[in-house]
């Protein structure tokens, strides 16, 4: 990518991206820029077709720490529609986040507080290191965990939430994984660089446009009863991704015991 950033940067190679939030200073907390600069990055991974995976890495000790209460502070101290208009921004960020067509993956090290529990719960799949700690700390500065909430709860589930979001306790990385937050569990960053890899090389192997369906399947599937339309809408999607180019590539490289098209280095 040729842009610019201020608190990122981006590293793009064989179709992955990952995206370091850059306030190592500052434990990459949340500030105006920095929730502008993650929101406009991933718009423009979305629309990069070479990038089949991002992943969400902090430099530094932390993943990241959540809100700079200094930027809270001001905020709170605005006008009602500016303080609006700002929080909206932070939603809007993460929901783009959670909703990328793409897979998505969390490098968690250190602290990842309130936003940074957010940004990690938005991604489809959390990779932690051993030191990693959690929590939904809003609670201890007068605030809510709102707009990371449809994420942290879609992770944890609502019975969990009900305690760690009043408690503000933080979460080893260890319970993280038992609650559900965090997928895989590794000893330390060198440990985690590799398991990252690993699931990375895994997600590369699968079709880019089946993955996108996947994502949205689930969004559509997810907590709902088994009735009539949601038969129908999972039969009508299978259906539609038979007939298409990327399906019938899928099946042919499997029947023809080799590396499909969308598969990097298949000409190795």
């Amino acid at each position: 990518m040729s842009t610019e950033f201020e608190t990122l940067t981006i590293e793009c190679d064989g179709g992955v991206a990952t995206v370091w939030m850059n306030r190592p200073d500052k434990h990459n907390a949340f500030n105006a820029t920095l929730i502008a600069e993650l929101d406009a990055a991933f718009a423009a991974l979305e629309a990069d077709d070479t990038v089949r995976v991002v992943v969400l890495a902090g430099r530094g000790r932390s993943f990241s720490a959540g809100a700079d209460l200094n930027w809270m502070k001001a905020q709170g101290e605005a006008g009602e529609a500016a303080n609006v208009a700002d929080a909206r921004r932070l939603a809007d960020m993460l929901a783009r986040l959670a909703t990328l067509s793409k897979p998505t993956i969390a490098r968690v090290h250190g602290a990842a507080l309130g936003g940074g529990m957010g940004l990690a719960s938005a991604c489809d799949i959390c990779i932690a290191s051993a030191r990693a700690v959690f929590a939904t700390s809003e609670v201890k500065f007068g605030l809510t965990p709102a707009t990371i909430s449809p994420y942290v709860l879609r992770a944890i589930g609502a019975r969990q939430a009900h305690r760690y979001f009043l408690s503000a306790e933080r979460i080893d990385a260890t319970r993280a994984a038992a609650l559900g937050l965090v997928h895989e569990l590794v000893e330390d960053d060198a440990a985690l660089d590799a398991k990252v890899a690993e699931l990375v090389a895994a997600i590369l192997q699968g079709g880019p446009q089946a993955q996108a369906a996947a994502k949205d399947l689930i969004r559509a599937v997810a907590h709902q009863p088994v009735t009539e339309a949601v038969l129908d809408d999972t039969a009508r999607r299978i259906a539609a991704l038979r007939a298409t180019p990327e399906a019938k590539e899928g099946l042919a490289a499997f029947l023809e015991k080799r590396p499909a098209a969308w598969v990097p280095g298949r000409g190795a």
